[in-house]
């Protein structure tokens, strides 16, 4: 893998969210790609100059989701958008291509060298707003042997946000571990922004031989809480002015939670 797993997780990685504005193909796209494109480039710098281990690049603003991404000109501009974030940052990328384009992105990784990818629905059926979420896993693993590209971590949700999952936590942690062969699962809340049950964090940390990742809802008020049920963290809104998910990164927000996450891993060392 470009990323080593264990030495990635072994500090408990904060991975900061690019949350894209609408992208071409998309109903609210409003016509200037140049536009989208300085919004993330701008959006990346202030995260990773202000110290977080790692970003994710996500479609946000493409509401309301198709189930996949089939149309090229969407894919084309997040294909040219994540190759461009990849140039500038010297640390992890990740792609999440909404609502559950697993396949999609784990192509656009391998060509543009990114790392991980993050999925909605590996190994389950989901009810969401876009529709029935069908398991995306078989596709991902069959991606990966006809581009002999095996090197692409897979970050898999299991009973994610925005959807009401048909299988159970635990048989949704196992399953995508063993036959979705994830290489690391995210718990979240029920929407974005909102933290998971603690209860829910331990339980997975609990029965997870893979690392375990907090998607959602993570601030410097609650990351202590979280600090010994996870071994990452995924941070988006509180990142943003006013802590609004469209809304463009603080930097002093970003540095108020590195500084906080720094002096957590101290305490633990």
């Amino acid at each position: 893998m470009r990323v080593d797993i264990k030495g990635f997780f072994s500090k408990k990685p904060v991975i900061g969210v690019v949350h894209l504005p609408p992208l071409p193909g998309s109903p609210d796209y409003m016509g200037s790609f140049e536009d989208v494109l300085e919004r993330a480039v701008r959006d990346v710098k202030n995260l990773v100059e202000n110290g977080v281990d790692a970003i994710i690049v996500e479609n946000f603003m493409d509401t309301p989701y198709s189930i996949r991404v089939r149309n090229p000109e969407t894919i084309a501009a997040f294909s040219i958008i994540s190759w461009e974030l990849k140039k500038i940052v010297d640390c992890p990328i990740g792609l999440n291509l909404l609502r559950n384009s697993g396949p999609e992105a784990y192509a656009i990784a391998c060509i543009i060298n990114a790392d991980f990818i993050r999925v909605n629905a590996l190994v389950e059926h989901i009810w969401a707003p876009e529709g029935l979420l069908t398991p995306v896993a078989r596709e991902i693993m069959l991606k990966r042997r006809s581009l002999n590209c095996y090197d692409v971590a897979v970050f898999a949700d299991v009973n994610v946000k925005h959807g009401k999952p048909v299988m159970d936590l635990d048989m949704a942690v196992r399953e995508a571990i063993t036959r979705g062969k994830a290489d690391a699962v995210i718990v979240t809340g029920k929407h974005t922004s909102e933290p998971p049950d603690p209860s829910t964090a331990y339980y997975v940390k609990s029965i997870s031989d893979k690392p375990v990742v907090i998607g959602s809802g993570i601030t410097p008020d609650n990351i202590r809480l979280y600090w010994d049920l996870a071994d990452g963290f995924i941070v988006g809104t509180y990142f943003k002015v006013k802590s609004i998910t469209t809304n463009p990164v603080d930097p002093s927000k970003v540095r108020r939670l590195m500084t906080l996450v720094n002096k957590l891993r101290k305490q633990g060392s």
